[in-house]
């Protein structure tokens, strides 16, 4: 599919939710996303082992990584700048501690499914640890209680 025929495309889909009251969007918006490589090489290499917690919790050059592979890979479903528009979660909201990490890193690796329905697709394989984590670092900086 060219770039005319998936933008023709999407301008359909965003038509028919204002019809249908937003359904049309939510059924097309997660399996519609290319991954996109994030460049991690000037962080510190996390190695095999999946991290528990975030080790790059405060780290400017994992904060400067993680808001462009967030806005690579993430926003066009959770928003940019993390603030949903009713899609996907609001990531804003996800609170700073050593269970969230987990729960987030989760997510992120395995995806989303509920009753068959892919709500979010996993991201292991596609995107290094590294990356993920980075991700998670620039979201404790938009954080809001």
């Amino acid at each position: 599919m060219n770039h005319m025929e998936t933008m023709t495309r999407n301008l359909r889909s965003l038509l028919a939710a204002a019809v249908l009251g937003g359904t049309a969007v939510t059924a097309i918006a997660h399996g519609d996303v290319t991954p996109q490589a994030v460049d991690v090489s000037t962080l510190k290499a996390l190695g095999e082992e999946w991290q528990a917690e975030n080790p790059y919790r405060g780290d400017k050059e994992a904060i400067r990584v993680g808001d462009s592979a967030y806005n690579q890979n993430c926003a066009r479903c959770h928003g940019l700048g993390a603030v949903s528009g009713g899609i996907a979660p609001d990531l804003r909201y996800l609170p700073i501690d050593a269970e969230t990490d987990e729960y987030f890193i989760g997510r992120v690796r395995n995806g989303v499914t509920r009753n068959g329905a892919v709500y979010m697709p996993p991201f292991e394989g596609m995107l290094s640890q590294e990356a993920m984590w980075a991700i998670r670092a620039w979201l404790d900086t938009v954080h809001e209680e």
